[in-house]
């Protein structure tokens, strides 16, 4: 099948670059489609990335791009359906050789939404075309506004002992940003990645399969994972499905040769529902709680507004849980240890503790911490609060979160310990 494309793009050609093709505005040729391209598309909290499979081995994929989006198509059926299908004018976004496995990759910031891409082979029979990615910003609901994640706690009653589980915890002791830009040649965080609804499933393994959900889950085959690639701390992998509103999330999570995975624990969560872990279950976090709704996110500080509870560890807990936590992840008893938190308990920053002298992202923190508070959703360093890394943070201005104190926090209640 021949396919006239009369326009791509305008590149120049580095005098190192000769043997490329050279595309030149109005001119691209007749492109022989031989197959299609696929492409995926994932999203990171500051970066698209873009993998195209299937071209030929060594050839030059040309991912196209157009900030004016997708043409109206369809394309004409003599042709198969195939065609170049983006608003000129056109911009080429990054040109990338295929690997031994035909498989191009690039990644790129974040541009506006309406941003669409295609990628081309161009090379007679070899020729080849993706479909059309468009990129926008995530609009799923994270949750009913009636989720406890969202749900203003700024009125609600105080816990009995309020006042000794702020004591347990430390009232001495500042809060502690657990993100930032880099930290240990890692990015500083729990990552998380946004994919499309046709995202391949893949096969995963459990350790703790009786309190996970089964697979296969969406996982791309190179999502960021908590630590990095070789990292050997707790190794999150957040999945979030764009189309379907859906969060798929594992802990202790290692690729197989295979293209397999396995992992200690995994959880899927509708985010168009309240429905919460049965009694008793884990999930990629030690209370059961979904981990991404309570992470910081860079771009959620730099609009002025966090309008979601956060999520934060203490070294100490009691083996009890208060919904929406579904896991106690202690072997010290409520009796044993009253003072120590249970999972889920729900930390409020006092109304009238003052953060006007601090940085102005750490006032946006205090905001949320006094309207939505934050729940404790797993054992480790005392106030450490959970947040995505991401390279635009300004780490100074974050560590002023370690001028606030225990002392400047409250325990409300919102409902029973369960056992």
């Amino acid at each position: 099948m021949r396919l006239l494309v009369p326009t791509l793009l305008a590149v120049g050609c580095a005098a190192a670059e000769d043997d490329v093709p050279f595309l030149e505005a109005q001119d691209l040729g007749e492109l022989q489609l031989g197959a299609l391209l696929q492409l995926e598309m994932h999203a990171t909290s500051d970066r698209v990335e873009l993998l195209a499979t299937g071209a030929p081995v060594g050839a030059w994929v040309w991912f196209a791009q157009s900030a004016a989006g997708e043409g109206a198509g369809p394309c004409p059926a003599q042709l198969g359906g195939q065609c170049l299908d983006l608003v000129p004018p056109l911009t080429l976004a990054r040109r990338v050789r295929a690997d031994a496995d035909g498989v191009a990759f690039v990644d790129l910031p974040k541009p506006p939404d309406g941003t669409a891409w295609q990628a081309v082979v161009v090379g007679g029979a070899a020729s080849r075309l993706s479909q059309v990615r468009t990129w926008t910003t995530l609009s799923c609901e994270i949750f009913p506004a009636s989720n406890p994640w969202n749900t203003d706690i700024s009125a609600a009653p105080l816990h009995p002992n309020s006042a000794g589980f702020v004591t347990s915890v430390g009232r001495t002791t500042g809060l502690h940003a657990d993100f930032g830009t880099r930290w240990a040649g890692a990015p500083n965080g729990i990552p998380f990645v946004e994919v499309e609804g046709d995202q391949a499933l893949v096969p995963i393994g459990f350790g703790y399969a009786a309190e996970s959900d089964p697979g296969p889950y969406p996982i791309p085959p190179d999502p960021p994972i908590e630590g990095g690639p070789q990292g050997n701390g707790d190794r999150h992998v957040l999945v979030v499905d764009r189309d379907a509103c859906e969060l798929w999330e594992t802990w202790n999570t290692w690729p197989l040769p295979n293209g397999n995975w396995t992992a200690g624990s995994g959880a899927f969560f509708d985010l168009g529902t309240n429905a919460l872990r049965p009694d008793g279950w884990t999930s990629a976090d030690a209370a059961g709680l979904p981990i991404y709704p309570g992470l910081v996110k860079y771009e959620e500080v730099a609009s002025g507004v966090v309008d979601h509870a956060l999520r934060f560890t203490v070294g100490n807990s009691q083996a009890g849980y208060i919904h929406p936590a579904t896991h106690a992840a202690s072997p010290c008893s409520p009796s044993q240890c009253p003072n120590d938190p249970p999972m889920g308990a729900r930390f409020r920053m006092r109304a009238t503790y003052d953060c006007s002298a601090l940085s102005t992202e750490v006032q946006v923190l205090c905001a949320a911490m006094k309207r939505y508070g934050m729940f404790v959703a797993d054992n480790g360093s005392d106030w450490y609060i959970s947040g995505a890394p991401d390279p635009r943070w300004d780490d100074s201005a974050l560590a002023a979160l370690s001028q606030i104190p225990g002392d400047a926090f409250e325990v409300v209640d919102t409902g029973p310990t369960l056992q």
